[in-house]
């Protein structure tokens, strides 16, 4: 039986989670636009799966806030106003800024390894231009520096939010100047976290939130 390097069993993920995750990429990389109808037999003709799985990643896409669905039409992809992303990105940022306090006072070392490491692999992605992949743990370490903090109610309020501005944060990576000045950004927080530096670590979360809605807001619709 293989394990993880955890020690818990790797678990074989659900068709529909599959299918979900695929569906997301469509919509973080703008294949799918704001607006957009989800047409099912398109999905299932580019995926090769049946309505059935491609039915439910839509309903758990719903769940997160990134697909609108209506009783007698097709859902679309959602789309966010000024206000309502700039509203996210201010909660995410309070709730990003507890989390690093917390992390630095009470994270394992082995979590805070796991983090750099983490990192050390997303700039490997910088460097080969690999957008997508570097995004995708971008995301993923974000998740971690809030599960770091051990309070189940920030990662659960937090998961959601980041969600939902998943294809809009990835517009913050567009263009090699954005990308260079997001990619910096996280070299200062993940510095300050490896000293458990609370204080430095905050202000580089709340300076990195804050920048990124200067490089996406003019993207978005007023």
């Amino acid at each position: 039986m293989r394990e993880s390097k955890h020690g818990g069993q790797i678990k074989r993920q659900p068709l529909h989670e599959i299918v979900a995750g695929r569906i997301r990429d469509l919509i973080i990389e703008g294949k799918l636009a704001p607006g957009d109808e989800i047409n099912e037999v398109k999905l299932c003709e580019l995926l090769g799966v049946s309505r059935t799985p491609v039915r439910e990643a839509t309903r758990t896409l719903a769940g997160e806030g990134l697909i609108v669905q209506y009783p007698s039409r097709s859902p679309i992809v959602r789309q966010f106003s000024q206000n309502e992303v700039r509203d996210m990105l201010e909660v995410i940022a309070e709730l990003e800024a507890l989390a690093v306090r917390c992390a630095c006072a009470k994270a394992t070392s082995v979590q805070i390894e796991e983090i750099a490491a983490a990192h050390k692999q997303m700039m490997h992605y910088f460097k080969t231009r690999e957008r997508l992949a570097y995004y995708k743990l971008n995301q993923q370490i974000h998740s971690m520096i809030v599960e770091a903090a051990g309070n189940s109610s920030l990662s659960e309020v937090h998961g959601l939010l980041q969600a939902r501005m998943k294809r809009i944060r990835y517009r913050g990576h567009s263009g090699p100047d954005r990308w260079a000045s997001a990619a910096q950004e996280h070299v200062a927080i993940i510095e300050a976290l490896l000293q458990r530096d609370a204080e430095k670590t905050e202000n580089a979360v709340r300076s990195h939130i804050q920048n990124t809605w200067k490089r996406i807001q003019n993207d978005i619709p007023d």
